[in-house]
């Protein structure tokens, strides 16, 4: 069984499964992410729960609106006071604060759950910060709170070091989810984060720990350091460790699209053992080493997926990165390439989806820069 972790009155699993990367079904070759695939994803649900995971995330847009009524369909065999169910609300969605409501209220309906144990203002950054206060968020979510609705108040992060310390100020957080690993300890100061949160006493929930799956697919040199160190262990494993090393995480999200996956974070998390210092240095070389290769920090969240041209951009950047990390060669990602419906060529430089990636990422400029270079 995985580890758990204390929080306030009750114990959360070290290992949460995240929503956001179920298997699918595909149209033709290519992956549909509003097709959820719900035998597979079943299978993955029923193995968390019965291996300790009480600890379930989603989010209003994950899988094209279809993940929350999966997973409120997969728990319904299991009772209600044996797990957690975590949701978010998307305030860049909201015209007005009477949106609040209609998206709640559909998030209720969707999960056919009757409450939210932990719930988030998501993605929170400067803008989406001010949004939250001026349609008066946190006081909407204290009020559903009294309600029963949610137990815990919190918020994802994708902001700057001086944003977070505006949110943390503003109220009281039950806990708040940062996107933490080896990489993004110093790329996005997610150490700053980690110890901001820290200091205010707010217990953190870690999300993108293997960054979408791209700390498995690590340069060769990266992956002969690790294996050296440690044969027996996986590469995925070392991205978790070092995540699950620190005291104030309580939970570890994993978007875990297969029985082998979650199998190899059920080892990580069982009976775990913190990285010893050597450890926490390999991380760092091998952070290095990713740095070295020029990485399109893309997690494949998919955010930008609403291009109004169509623009397959994480699929674009995927074959850029296996390229880059060596995994494949060249004329092998141009060849993937090749077979992307809607390439860089379609991309009109509107903005939008750079003004929802969560990493930040000039996504215009790297396709008509990097991207156009790489693959004309």
């Amino acid at each position: 069984m995985v580890d758990r972790v204390k929080f306030k009155d009750t114990y959360l699993s070290r290992l949460g499964l995240g929503n956001m990367r179920l298997p699918c079904k595909s149209i033709g070759k290519i992956s549909a992410p509003n097709l959820i695939d719900y035998k597979k994803s079943q299978e993955i649900v029923d193995m968390a729960y019965e291996n300790g995971v009480n600890y379930f995330d989603t989010a209003y847009m994950y899988h094209a609106g279809k993940s929350e009524k999966f997973i409120g369909q997969a728990l319904k065999k299991y009772p209600r006071d044996t797990y957690f169910l975590a949701d978010k609300l998307p305030i860049w969605l909201c015209k007005s604060s009477s949106d609040m409501e209609k998206i709640f209220n559909k998030q209720l309906e969707r999960t056919g759950i009757d409450r939210f144990d932990f719930y988030l203002l998501h993605s929170l950054d400067k803008k989406n910060f001010e949004k939250c206060e001026k349609y008066g968020a946190y006081d909407f979510l204290l009020e559903k709170q009294k309600q029963g609705l949610i137990k815990n108040i919190g918020f994802s992060f994708h902001g700057t070091i001086e944003d977070l310390r505006e949110i943390v100020a503003a109220h009281h957080w039950d806990f708040a989810q940062i996107q933490m690993n080896y990489l993004d300890w110093k790329n996005q100061d997610a150490k700053t984060q980690y110890e901001i949160l820290t200091d205010a006493g707010i217990p953190v929930i870690v999300m993108e720990p293997v960054r979408g799956g791209k700390l498995v697919n690590i340069p060769q040199q990266a992956q002969d350091i690790f294996k050296a160190n440690n044969p027996d262990k996986s590469i995925a494993s070392w991205a978790i460790r070092f995540v699950g090393s620190f005291d104030n995480v309580i939970t570890i999200l994993s978007g875990m699209n297969s029985l082998e996956q979650m199998q190899d974070n059920l080892d990580s998390l069982t009976d775990f053992k913190k990285m010893s210092e050597v450890e926490f240095r390999i991380c760092q070389n091998v952070a290095d080493i990713i740095n070295e290769k020029q990485i399109i920090p893309c997690t494949g969240c998919d955010y930008c997926a609403d291009c109004p041209k169509g623009v397959k951009i994480s699929r674009i950047f995927d074959a850029y990165n296996k390229y880059k990390n060596e995994t494949i060669t060249l004329e092998e990602a141009k060849r993937e390439y090749e077979q992307i419906e809607v390439n860089h060529t379609q991309c009109v430089k509107c903005g939008k989806c750079a003004d929802h990636c969560p990493q930040s990422i000039n996504i215009p400029e790297l396709l008509s820069t990097k991207i156009k270079e790489t693959f004309e």
